[in-house]
């Protein structure tokens, strides 16, 4: 549901739910590497490697602290 106001998941920020990211991806340590960069330096965001696409990070997600409900890969209030 968007905007809905929920607990951020049992998980650290730097691990993305499987069903969103599949540790299966041949990009995959690429991404989290990418992710875990602009984590760190508190961007919102990083280009993703494969499509140049941004993608926003669990952190700028979690500040914002609602899911807006629209799948993104690092949603931090995702859960099993």
């Amino acid at each position: 549901m968007s905007g809905e106001r929920r607990p951020l998941a049992d998980r650290p920020l730097t691990e993305p739910h499987p069903s969103r990211l599949p540790s299966e991806r041949p990009d995959w340590a690429l991404i989290l590497a990418a992710h875990a960069a602009a984590l760190a330096a508190g961007e919102a965001g990083y280009p993703d490697p494969d499509t140049g696409l941004f993608v926003l990070t669990a952190g700028f997600l979690a500040r914002r602290g609602i899911c807006c409900g629209r799948g993104c890969r690092h949603c931090p209030y995702v859960d099993d």
